[in-house]
């Protein structure tokens, strides 16, 4: 961990909607130490580095830190406030947040990342930074030293153990299916022709997948930032197909036609096995893997037992779920 020399480089400054707190500048911030993180809510490495900056937010609050949320949207549903907020608490996030929607604090900033954490002294440096997941003991040491600076005589609790058994250092991590989007703009669609943008269109299934390629089965309308569900007869089934390797799967999906819907799950032609399941699946009454989907956000579908390349099949019924983003996850403790 080093810390970048004091008094080189002055921090920007905030926006204008918050949640947790009234509207913050730096300089109310001024004589407190600032730890500043760039995540959206339905990113999964943001969502996995939110239970250290929960801790550090208990831990050092008193001491003089405040933790600063920019929630910079990655999809449009995430720029709407209420989603946000429910987000917020449904992640028990306590710290202020403040919305990026425009990106103009992450131009600020320049910065590129999700998740990105930015250190700023209490007079108004930047001290330390670090982009992604990981270097949770280095980050913590750093807000430390700051703090240190700022009340010499501060008793500080030792650094956090980690959290997760993937986060240890003999943690072993293998290359992963990339992340792969579903709308036309940044995705890409195994079918024969592609995406038929922006309306109806009855995709078929060729024999052989190719891996780390979606596929698409059954009525779905392709969008800028998503594809949506366009099942309008009764039994008929929006389904998607992918071949991937990970241990966990995980979907970022929306309700956009209504309520709730469920999405069926099967994985190499069966249904979920319980030790695969991720956390927002459910099981009906003949043992078929589902989840409700009800909220625009990432769903934990798939946590495998073992890492391995695995078949996905999704199927939906009805008109407007709108599935965006496949993230996977691929760190298994050894």
């Amino acid at each position: 961990m080093e810390l970048i020399p004091k008094g080189q480089v002055a921090a920007p400054e905030f926006g204008r909607v918050w949640i947790n707190s009234g509207e913050l500048t730096l300089a109310d911030l001024r004589g407190r130490v600032a730890l500043i993180d760039f995540w959206d809510y339905t990113c999964v490495n943001c969502l996995r580095t939110l239970p250290y900056l929960v801790e550090w937010d208990q831990r050092y609050r008193d001491k003089g830190l405040t933790i600063v949320g920019v929630h910079a949207p990655e999809f449009t549903f995430a720029r709407t406030a209420e989603h946000v907020r429910k987000a917020v608490e449904r992640l028990s996030i306590h710290y202020p947040v403040v919305l990026d929607n425009d990106y103009q604090i992450w131009r600020a900033f320049a910065n590129q990342y999700w998740p990105a954490k930015y250190l700023i002294d209490a007079d108004g440096f930047l001290r330390y930074m670090h982009f992604g997941e990981g270097f949770y003991q280095e980050t913590e040491e750093a807000i430390q030293a700051v703090l240190r600076e700022l009340e010499p005589a501060v008793q500080l609790p030792p650094v956090m153990a980690p959290v997760r058994d993937t986060d240890q250092p003999n943690a072993r991590c293998y290359r992963v299916t990339p992340e792969l989007y579903l709308g036309y703009r940044r995705g890409k669609l195994g079918n024969a022709g592609g995406f038929q943008q922006d309306k109806v269109a009855r995709y078929e299934l060729p024999k052989m997948l190719e891996p780390e390629v979606v596929y698409a089965q059954g009525p779905w309308v392709a969008l800028t930032e998503q594809i949506e569900s366009a099942a309008t007869d009764t039994g008929e089934r929006a389904c998607l197909a992918l071949v991937y390797a990970a241990k966990e799967l995980n979907l970022v999906m929306a309700p956009n036609g209504g309520p709730e819907y469920r999405l069926w799950i099967g994985q190499d032609g069966r249904p979920l096995a319980p030790e695969d399941a991720g956390h927002d699946v459910e099981f009906d009454e003949d043992g078929r893997s589902f989840a409700r989907i009800n909220a625009p956000r990432m769903y934990n579908l798939v946590r495998n037992a073992k890492f391995d390349p695995r078949r996905l099949e999704l199927a939906t019924a009805g008109t407007g779920l709108g599935l965006y983003a496949f993230t996977f996850v691929t760190c298994l403790a050894e």
